[in-house]
């Protein structure tokens, strides 16, 4: 069990364009910066420097949109080629709506990642570029084990990548970081099986740890302050084989589908 973990937002991580080199680009901040890598580390990286170096922006300019795409912009006032890109996305509308007091409505979507989510992910904020929308990369995971393996290999350490992004969440206000994509971190940690403190087993108990770890890399983020990149450390944790699909609830055991 780990009593205490450190977090630091990694400094110096200059504007990520189409193509860069992220291993390269981080890895010389950690190593400016004095952090390093060590074996047990784990690196929080926001999707946005992951779709900005494999040019997931899309110009607005180059979207037609569909008769479905024109029906929900008028519905919910928003762009519809912005309402294209989202369908796009998608692999179903789960539910469309626009308060009163709302300006522009919000599309509640299943990604073809299968994350559900406001929009589908789609994105036209904090990436430097008027009229046009960033999507997530095609394969969050590939994405982060290619990352985990140049920078173990950098600084000989065997080390865990966590691509986190910004998601609401039912029933309760505000936003919290999840993981989207993994490398060697575990999903979740099931206890099942383990005694509480008072002997009992555990039956359901199952922390959602890659979860965890995104939510608390928010805690020293902030939008306008271009700190992509978190270091957790300290953290007692053993590699896995996860996927970012393996937090997701099965569809036979979601009962608000």
């Amino acid at each position: 069990m780990s009593l205490s973990v450190s977090l630091a937002a990694i400094p110096g991580v200059p504007e990520i364009r189409n193509g860069d080199d992220l291993a390269a680009i981080l890895g010389d901040c950690l190593q400016a910066s004095g952090l390093g890598l060590q074996t047990g580390d784990i690196l929080c990286v926001a999707q946005k420097v992951f779709s900005k170096a494999e040019d997931c922006i899309i110009p607005l300019a180059s979207v037609t949109p569909s008769a479905e795409a024109i029906k929900y912009s008028e519905e919910l006032n928003k762009d519809p080629r912005k309402v294209e890109i989202v369908l796009r996305e998608s692999t179903r509308v789960v539910r469309a709506f626009r308060r009163p007091d709302q300006n522009e409505g919000t599309m509640i979507c299943e990604h073809r990642l299968g994350f559900i989510s406001a929009n589908a992910a789609v994105d036209e904020s904090n990436f430097g570029e008027e009229d046009a929308a960033m999507v997530l990369p095609p394969d969050p995971d590939a994405s982060c084990a290619r990352l985990q393996q140049a920078l173990s290999r950098r600084f000989d350490a065997g080390i865990g990548v966590v691509m986190t992004d910004t998601f609401g969440r039912p029933w309760r206000l505000g936003q919290v970081n999840v993981a989207i994509g993994l490398s060697k971190v575990p999903a979740t940690i099931r206890e099942q099986g383990n005694l509480d403190a008072w002997g009992r087993p555990l039956q359901v108990t199952e922390p959602a740890l890659a979860d965890e770890i995104a939510a608390a890399s928010g805690l020293v983020v902030r939008k306008n302050g271009k700190t992509p990149a978190v270091l957790l450390r300290g953290l007692d944790w053993q590699p896995a084989d996860s996927r970012g699909a393996d937090i997701l609830r099965k569809k036979q055991e979601d009962m608000f589908r």
